[in-house]
């Protein structure tokens, strides 16, 4: 091992110790000598994209080397905004095709902040190229991208951390050691997970022409191709199942991701799920406003369910997931959680942690989540420091696609209206053809569906 690696393994465990203990972070750069920075690109230069770089720009020494979009001012406003993030002060090149950014760069780590339909192919490519891949979640569209995507980062030996952050969550991570693995639940029976937000973009805008800094074409990628209604940025492309998987696939990942880290959970026995547009029809959204899905375990089942209409079961915890044991209960959310013991016993309350005053920056960045950003940041120092130990991170592709397979299976359920069995190792839904038929989606000519055997 040369000097310059362990010089950089050192500053990682320093600096992943200090912001996990104290959440000193990024200021601790100053109490030793930095390393040679990352090399670094971004793909998608939308908001949690940049909000992805940002955070990694504030917890270690990177150089921003390339950024990608299909949407040309998006992109030239992102270049200058990192220019003033970045030490250097420098605009990133700017490209508008993700595989010209790769083969021109040697790229340390590639951030995806795409939306999901353009998760796989530019993480497959990435890590084939030789760079370690930060992708956010749900990792794919369908249940082959992602075993596509575990196959690739296995094969080609690198480390791809999902932003699924609620694992490096300082409340939730205090949760899982301080309620969960200590016992104050005692025996787990049965999860609840949910998600009230009126998220659905359920409009009616016209069809309109393509704007001409917008490469509407390669926006879609491998997707059908739909009419040019507007701007798809945030908001609207996901309330299409042309592009992701509705409300199951963006917010039950997160939870359910996090329940199976807590609880030690791998992939479910069986998978079923019920429901539909049952309120909102008005509109062009074709995701459901309205779902129930059930990921079957040995004496546990961890039961989702979302509307997008009415009121939350609890006002508290619109977004959330509630741990019922035989000792107690665990209601625990982004921004707190709630142990509530059976009968005597001492209630216990944590809340998020917020480092306005750490990170003044974070104050004026537009769009920023605030109670995410610790997660996040600390989300990438154990990537950075899976990188340089040649290990597994937190959030690995791999678990990553087990909660999004999972979330994807659950719509397979609803669709056909019969229970899933998936099973891992022949990557297949047991017993059901029509099931089948439907764990990879067709792509749109010229793109060519990932496969798992030949990545």
């Amino acid at each position: 091992m040369n000097t310059f690696n362990i010089n950089r393994r050192s500053f990682l465990q320093g600096a992943t110790a200090a912001l996990a203990l104290t959440s000193f972070g990024a200021r601790g750069m100053d109490l030793i000598h930095p390393p040679k920075p990352f090399r670094v690109g971004l793909i998608g230069t939308g908001w949690y994209g940049k909000s992805d770089l940002f955070r990694l720009i504030q917890v270690a020494p990177v150089e921003v080397i390339a950024l990608c979009d299909v949407d040309k001012n998006q992109l030239k406003e992102a270049g200058t905004l990192v220019s003033q993030r970045q030490k250097s002060g420098k605009i990133p090149k700017l490209y508008g095709d993700y595989q010209k950014l790769l083969a021109e760069n040697e790229l340390d780590i590639v951030l995806i902040g795409t939306p999901d339909h353009w998760h796989a192919l530019p993480m497959i490519d990435a890590v084939k190229k030789g760079s370690h891949v930060y992708v956010q979640k749900p990792i794919s569209v369908d249940v082959m991208e992602g075993e596509a995507m575990v196959a690739a980062a296995r094969k080609y030996k690198k480390v791809v951390q999902v932003g699924t952050q609620r694992k490096s969550t300082p409340h939730l991570i205090d949760a899982k050691k301080n309620i969960v693995d200590a016992g104050l639940l005692g025996k787990i029976s049965h999860v609840e997970m949910c998600c009230y937000y009126h998220m659905r973009n359920n409009g009616n805008p016209p069809v309109e022409a393509v704007p001409d800094f917008l490469d509407y074409e390669k926006w879609t990628g491998p997707a059908p191709l739909r009419p040019y209604d507007g701007l798809p940025h945030i908001r609207w492309w996901r309330t299409f199942m042309e592009y992701g998987n509705g409300i199951t696939g963006d917010m039950c990942v997160h939870m359910f991701d996090t329940v199976r880290w807590m609880l030690k959970l791998g992939w479910p026995k069986k998978i079923s799920s019920t429901g539909g547009i049952y309120v909102q029809k008005e509109g062009k959204s074709n995701i459901s406003d309205t779902q129930s899905a059930i990921f079957e375990y040995d004496d546990l089942n961890c039961v989702w369910q979302h509307r997008t209409w009415g009121t939350p079961a609890n006002p508290d915890y619109p977004w959330s997931f509630t741990l019922y044991g035989e000792k107690g209960t665990l209601w625990a959310s982004t921004m707190a959680y709630d142990f509530i013991p059976q009968g005597k016993g001492e209630k216990i309350h944590k809340d998020v942690v917020f480092e306005k005053e750490k990170y003044p920056e974070d104050i004026t960045e537009k769009g920023i989540e605030l109670n995410a950003a610790p997660a996040t940041r600390l989300h990438m120092l154990d990537f950075l420091s899976a990188i340089d130990n040649s290990s597994r991170p937190v959030a690995d592709i791999e678990e990553g696609h087990i909660s999004t397979a999972s979330c994807i299976l659950a719509n397979i359920s609803m669709k056909i209206g019969r229970p899933v069995v998936y099973d891992p190792v022949k990557k297949e839904i047991k017993g059901d053809r029509e099931a089948n038929a439907l764990l990879a989606r067709p792509y749109r000519d010229p793109y060519k569906h990932p496969d798992y055997r030949t990545v």
